[in-house]
C-alpha cells in the first residue's frame, strides 16, 4: 500500500516546530506585547473643562471603572504566562503539533486586551463579562489541551514525575472552575462576580499554603 504522505512531507513535519527555546521567546514577546496594550486603554482625561484640583479629581475617578478591568487582565496575563513557561520548561522538545497548540493559546493571549477593552467600556453589563470569561476558558482549555498532547507525546522530559503532571492538570481544572464560578455570580450581581474574579487571581498570584485546596 503506498505512503499517503509523500517522504519530503513527511521530513518536513518531524523537523519543523521543535525547538521549544524559540517557542519560550515568542510567547514572552506576545505576553509582553498583550500586557503593553492593555494600558492602551487607560487614556489621559483632556484638559478641557478642567479648571482646578477638583475637576481633574472628577476626571480620574471616571478613569476607574477602566482601571479595574486592566488590574485584573494584567494579574490573569501574569498567571497565564508562569503556567505556560512551566509547561514549556517540562519539556525535552517539541514537535509541529505541539507548537501550533501553543501558538493557538498566544493567539487567545492577543484577544485579551480587545476583551478587557469590552469589560471597561460595558462594565456593568453581563455580556461583556460572560465575553471576558469565555476568553479566559478558552485559554484554559487550550493550556490543558496542549499539555495533555504533550504528556502522550512522550515529549516531556523523563523526570518530571506523574504527580507534577496531575498537580499541573489540577491546578488548570481548579482555576477554569473558579473562573466560571465567578462568571455565572453575574446573573447576581456583576460587580459580585468581577470581586471573585479578582479574589481568584489574587489567590493565584500570592499563591497561599492552604494544602486542601490551593497548594498544588
Amino acid at each position: 500500500m503506498p505512503d499517503p504522505v509523500p517522504p519530503q512531507h513527511r521530513l518536513y513535519n518531524e523537523v519543523a516546530g521543535k525547538s521549544v527555546e524559540r517557542l519560550a521567546a515568542l510567547s514572552d514577546g506576545v505576553f509582553a506585547f498583550a500586557m503593553t496594550l492593555l494600558v492602551l486603554d487607560l487614556r489621559v482625561p483632556s484638559s478641557a473643562g478642567i479648571g482646578s484640583e477638583a475637576d481633574l479629581a472628577r476626571m480620574l475617578l471616571g478613569v476607574a471603572p477602566h482601571l479595574i478591568p486592566y488590574v485584573m487582565s494584567f494579574m490573569i496575563l501574569g498567571v497565564f504566562w508562569i503556567g505556560q513557561q512551566a509547561q514549556l520548561n517540562f519539556l525535552v522538545r517539541s514537535n509541529r503539533d505541539l507548537t501550533w497548540m501553543h501558538l493557538g493559546i498566544l493567539f487567545i493571549v492577543t484577544l485579551l486586551p480587545f476583551s478587557t477593552a469590552l469589560l471597561a467600556e460595558f462594565l456593568a453589563l453581563r455580556v461583556a463579562l460572560l465575553v471576558y470569561w469565555f476568553n479566559i476558558g478558552l485559554y484554559g482549555f487550550a493550556a490543558f489541551f496542549a499539555l495533555r498532547y504533550a504528556v502522550r507525546a512522550g515529549l516531556v522530559k523523563p523526570e518530571v514525575s506523574r504527580e507534577v503532571v496531575h498537580a499541573m492538570y489540577r491546578r488548570i481544572v481548579l482555576a477554569q472552575a473558579l473562573y466560571a464560578l465567578g462568571a455565572l455570580l453575574c446573573v447576581v450581581n456583576t460587580t459580585w462576580s468581577i470581586a471573585f474574579i479578582v479574589l481568584v487571581q489574587l489567590n493565584f498570584v500570592i499563591a497561599p499554603r492552604v494544602r486542601w485546596l490551593w497548594e498544588i
